[in-house]
């Protein structure tokens, strides 16, 4: 434990140790023997202890921030390397890396001591505005200097030698492209770090350039109200367009721009709200990397409590069916999650998917939900592009388009990166949205990566179509369990659908207006009666009369025979369907769907941890063996979720015994293996060695 290593005081609620850059320049040492302020580049890191609600023994992370009181925040070599030291110390270990961001990007310098010493060459001495040949030293000036300063040639302009520049090198190492290389190397480390372990930037002030984008591919983002993450400052846009455009940074890379766009997920007004909202985030978090949120263990809300809030089919507000909310005469009307626990991120970006973090029975999970209501997404207008306009978008509720199914993917990744979370997808779509303008708008690439990134996860995903719900063809299609079977399932309300289209849409091509018509001929007796009576008529006039009787007839019938047809067709999107066609586990009632899927995340997670120590003891055991493996050890009680976990709690340690064997027979077999592949002498060799 590498905690009692550094020899934290337990008993404290709260402690910390400085990082520092050991001698070698690449690892680091932990000290509480610096005084503040000390520190000589601008970047600082600590290693945090922590007793908190989910690990009242303690936990820990690393936090590492920017000293803007030091060259402005500036990332220079120096700078760059202890930023890379701190967070693969963070990433070896699987701790939550914290990132506080406040700086001004990549380093700008220029060698001082030549600004009085270079001289110009010009073309004519006396009319400058000819322009000059070279810059150069004089050649006391460049002897001066030590070797490999600057490089040119030596060369002779009347009776005076000049040294005349080619590149000005410098004699300190961090001045220039050094620190672009640097920053180009915390990038790919910050990226690393978001796949292995939590990630989490806050924004407290501005950030350029590179530390703009350490905040990106780090993904998790809390941005103060005055904390612009920019990539070129206002004052450098305004002399390249020649006028003064922009007036703020604000305009480049505030909370207007960065909210909306999905780069911020949550915004905070001050530094405390900030640090709050970091705790909040990160006591969804698991200890480290490599184990699983730990629920809290007096969830407030009682699990086998009914969920109040009823989804209906007109549009509503999907929050209150995840949260609750208050009634109109003020009483409290449950929703799915425990009581006060979810909290929405991204809230301000893809408007029509919500996604967010919440508690079951104090179970930590991941939650997707679909907004379904008409919404809006604004597109600002561009000071610098006198042309443009702001541009106001309506969304339709229950559709995917490409920035909800962006968000969508994100969020995906983001549960399974570090946060290791269930993810439970509330699933209400009718499709994507497929018209020029968002297929130009790169609907089919973001549609796909909600695939890739449920083909990554690792964790339990439960996918619930809610009542009077519906999940419509290629909605369907991107999150359908056989996309990942190891970890998806499936579930549909009885109030739900599934289908390939709607009644309406599937009417049109399969059962339309003739084939309406035709029914009403079978089943009406009035029609049935003149179809005997024209079949029967001769005379001319009495057959049109019929024929004018039965198309009034039929008129009059369409409307009701179209919701005949309509019921029909749903008849084929219900849940007794699905169920019985396999391709959902299970058909819940909503009133009682906390509980029945309290009891089935619980059981996932301890049948996730069970089965990974198998398959640790074990390597050469797949998925599917190690699943067997576990039928086989706590039988009968398998196929019956809460028997599952009482006997996985009866009977801990003797299971700890089966896999402690399995782990000896393995390593047995592993021996034998590579024995059996020896020849008799060098069988001996060993034997006699041992």
């Amino acid at each position: 434990d590498h905690r009692d290593l550094h020899s934290f005081p337990t008993r404290r609620s709260s402690d910390l140790k400085e990082i520092l850059l050991a001698d070698d320049g690449k690892t680091v040492e932990l000290s509480n023997e610096r005084v503040v302020g000390t520190n000589d580049i601008g970047m600082v890191a600590w290693h945090c202890f922590m007793k908190t609600p989910e690990y009242p023994e303690g936990r820990e992370m690393v936090v590492i921030s920017n000293d803007v009181t030091v060259q402005s925040g500036s990332f220079g070599v120096k700078e760059d390397d202890f930023f890379e030291a701190a967070s693969i110390y963070a990433r070896e270990r699987g701790l939550p890396r914290i990132y506080i961001a406040c700086n001004s990007g990549a380093r700008i310098v220029l060698v001082d001591s030549l600004k009085p010493m270079f001289k110009v060459s010009w073309k004519d001495e006396n009319n400058p505005s000819q322009g000059f040949e070279y810059l150069y030293l004089t050649e006391e000036d460049y002897k001066s200097l030590p070797e490999g300063t600057v490089e040119g040639e030596m060369v002779t302009a009347g009776s005076e030698k000049r040294f005349a520049l080619s590149d000005i090198i410098g004699t300190i190492h961090g001045i220039g492209v050094e620190n672009l290389r640097g920053s180009g190397t915390i990038a790919g480390e910050t990226a690393r770090a978001y796949d292995e372990t939590f990630t989490l930037s806050y924004v407290t002030g501005r950030s350029v350039g590179i530390g703009a984008y350490l905040v990106r591919l780090g993904q998790r983002c809390i941005q103060m109200q005055v904390g612009p993450m920019i990539l070129t400052g206002y004052s450098a846009l305004n002399k390249l367009l020649g006028r003064d455009v922009y007036t703020s940074q604000d305009q480049l890379g505030g909370p207007q721009i960065m909210f909306p766009n999905g780069v911020t997920h949550e915004l905070v007004q001050d530094d405390q709200e900030g640090v709050n909202a970091i705790l909040d985030w990160v006591s969804f978090v698991p200890k480290t990397a490599k184990s699983y949120p730990v629920a809290l263990k007096s969830a407030a809300d009682p699990i086998d409590r009914p969920v109040d809030f009823q989804p209906t089919k007109a549009p509503y507000d999907p929050r209150h069916m995840l949260a609750g909310t208050r009634a109109p005469d003020g009483t409290w009307v449950s929703g799915f999650f425990d009581r006060n626990t979810f909290k929405e991120y991204l809230a301000g970006w893809g408007k029509s998917v919500v996604v967010g973090r919440a508690r079951l029975g104090g179970i930590p999970m991941g939650v997707i939900a679909v907004e379904t209501r008409l919404v809006e997404q604004r597109i600002p207008a561009d000071p610098g592009n006198e042309a443009s306009r702001e541009m106001i978008l309506p969304q339709a509720g229950q559709v995917w388009y490409p920035d909800s199914a962006y968000k969508t993917a994100q969020a995906i990744k983001d549960f399974g990166r570090g946060e290791n979370l269930p993810l439970m997808i509330f699933a209400n779509w009718r499709g994507f949205s497929g018209g020029t303008r968002d297929m130009a708008g790169e609907i089919l690439k973001f549609g796909a990566m909600i695939v890739d990134a449920l083909v990554e996860y690792k964790h339990p995903v439960f996918v619930y179509i809610p009542p009077n719900g519906e999940l419509r063809g290629g909605a369907w299609v991107v999150i359908d369990p056989t996309i990942n079977e190891k970890v998806m399932e499936m579930y549909a309300d009885k109030e739900s659908r599934g289908g390939i289209l709607e009644p309406p849409g599937i009417c049109e091509v399969k059962f339309r207006a003739a084939d309406q018509k035709s029914k009403m001929h079978q089943l009406d007796p009035v029609l049935a009666g003149l179809d005997q009576e024209l079949e029967m008529a001769s005379d001319a006039d009495d057959v049109s009369e019929l024929k004018k009787q039965i198309k009034d007839r039929e008129t009059a019938l369409m409307p009701l025979y179209l919701q005949v047809a309509h019921e029909f067709a749903d008849l084929h999107d219900r849940s007794g369907r699905m169920k019985a066609k396999g391709v959902i586990r299970d058909v819940l009632e909503w009133k009682s769907s906390r509980s029945y899927m309290y009891w089935r995340v619980k059981r996932r997670i301890a049948e996730y941890e069970l089965r990974n120590k198998i398959m640790e003891a074990d390597a050469a055991l797949d998925h599917a063996a190690a699943t067997a493996k576990v039928e086989a050890m706590v039988g009968d009680n398998y196929n019956d979720d809460e028997k599952f976990l009482e006997y996985l709690e009866l009977e801990g340690p003797g299971l700890d015994s089966q896999v402690g064997g399995l782990k000896i027979s393995a390593i047995k077999s592993a021996v034998a293996a590579m024995f059996d592949g020896l020849d008799a002498d060098q069988k001996s060799e060993i034997l006699k060695g041992l």
